[in-house]
């Protein structure tokens, strides 16, 4: 059983004095272009930096919580896993190079192709806010309202807000040219493999973080018997998730370019050509299939979909999927349930998608009777459900979502964060008595670096 020694929690704090460095998504594809095993050298340096600051920050804030949320077992068993993945990375052993290599390392040849500035996550401007749940919470912990300049904790790296110490800008230490390198010696081969197997076994011990943290919210719930979660709770959450979309994308993009084979249209784990109509269609096929499956219907609500087929961007498409299908299942359950799984015939769900000069819009729309508008704000808190006696699989171990027609309160929150992520957002307007429209809007620029709470 791993604990938190009073010498690692020194260490902690150090580190959670750092402000985080946000990385775009434009970024991301620039530097993993054809990448040498000295640029993926790079990358690990900076994931070796950039992670245990993040990580730092988290296990703090388990540490902290309101209404006595950080007694929670479950919540202290997320704040040992946080911190055993930072000190795995803090004494990850230094690489040892020969000079000649030490030197191209440290002073690179000017290169034209830098990477480009990113730019501050539109999301920022209204995330954690009056326009989510109503008035911002007012907490003494400081830990529930992310700064609206961006300058605490999503700065370049070179931002100074909240007493934090000032880093170097992250396109100085993200990338370099290493082109002038003819031939890398076999120790940084082996640094690669070695940290990208460490990267592995992080990203497998997290896994059950979403479920975990839910049964520790739910716990809290029960030690107080408490109908619905608190603002500031429910404020945190999102940080935390969002954080956790974030470290879990870095971890993602690092080991596909490590070990997986190049492909023209991809980059690590982001396709610079994702083809949304292919994409919206899986999604469509996979929640037909779950909705059919779960009220035992040889034929569900029909899905029509109004997109171009050679309609291109650059994006995440795992993300995308996730989020579509979420959505559809909702409008699914809706349909079905408004007018009986032995019905013969459902009013078609509609999806259209639009490409505008910011954004890729995309609209479900539903005929499943709508939501009430007093019922609105709750659909975006954790654990509100419409689904009766859900409790949480304690082996259940997936990432972020569930297969099952309902889980426990978290697609739409966690679709938004996913919309949210890389400068999207996701919207709600419903007629009740009639249906649901949802707008997904994805920023098609990518160069917003990332929301870091």
């Amino acid at each position: 059983m791993f604990r938190i020694s009073s010498s690692l929690w020194e260490r902690i704090h150090h580190y959670a004095s750092f402000p985080q460095t946000g990385v775009s998504l434009q970024q991301m594809v620039l530097f993993g272009q054809n990448p040498s095993q000295g640029t993926l050298l790079r990358g690990s340096q900076f994931l070796l930096e950039e992670l245990p600051v993040r990580l730092a920050h988290r296990v703090k804030e388990l540490d902290q919580l309101p209404h006595n949320l950080s007694d929670m077992p479950s919540i202290n068993k997320v704040k040992d896993w946080y911190a055993q993945s930072f000190e795995e990375l803090i004494s990850f052993p230094p690489i040892r190079l020969p000079a000649d290599i030490r030197a191209a390392l440290l002073n690179p040849p000017t290169d034209p192709v830098s990477l480009p500035e990113s730019f501050p996550n539109p999301s920022l401007s209204y995330q954690y806010y009056s326009d989510d749940y109503g008035t911002p919470p007012q907490s003494p912990l400081g830990i529930v309202s992310t700064p609206k300049n961006g300058k605490n904790g999503n700065g370049n790296g070179n931002g100074n807000g909240g007493g934090q110490k000032m880093r170097i800008p992250m396109e100085r230490r993200y990338y370099a040219n290493m082109s002038h390198v003819q031939e890398w010696p076999p120790e940084v081969r082996e640094y690669n493999r070695t940290f990208t197997k460490t990267l592995e076994a992080i990203k497998k011990r997290h896994d059950p973080t979403v479920t975990t943290v839910a049964q520790g919210v739910l716990e809290w719930k029960r030690s107080r018997n408490a109908r619905n979660i608190n603002l500031d709770v429910q404020h945190w959450l999102d940080r935390f998730y969002m954080s956790r979309i974030g470290i879990r994308f870095l971890i993602g993009q690092h080991i596909a370019l490590n070990t997986l084979q190049p492909h023209p249209d991809y980059v690590g784990i982001i396709c610079t050509r994702a083809n949304v109509h292919d994409i919206v269609q899986e999604a469509i096929e996979n929640a037909r299939f779950v909705c059919e499956e779960h009220y035992s219907m040889f034929k569900g609500p029909p899905v029509q979909l109004i997109c171009p087929k050679d309609l291109h961007f650059a994006y995440v498409p795992g993300h995308l999927s996730h989020i579509c299908f979420e959505l559809l299942k909702n409008s699914l359950r809706a349909v079905v349930e408004r007018f009986g799984p032995e019905s013969e015939a459902f009013p078609p769900i509609k999806v259209v998608v639009v490409e505008g000069k910011e954004d890729i819009t995309i609209k479900i729309s539903d005929e499943g009777g709508g939501i009430p508008r007093s019922a609105i704000p709750l659909i975006w808190t954790y654990m509100y459900t419409t689904m009766e006696g859900q409790n949480i699989d304690q082996d259940f171990a997936d990432s972020d979502f569930r297969a099952p027609m309902a889980g426990f309160g978290y697609g739409l929150p966690l679709s938004r964060l996913y919309a949210r992520y890389f400068g999207g957002d996701l919207r709600l307007i419903s007629m009740d008595g009639f249906g649901t429209d949802v707008y997904i809007h994805l920023n098609r620029l990518s160069s917003s670096r990332e929301p870091l709470p």
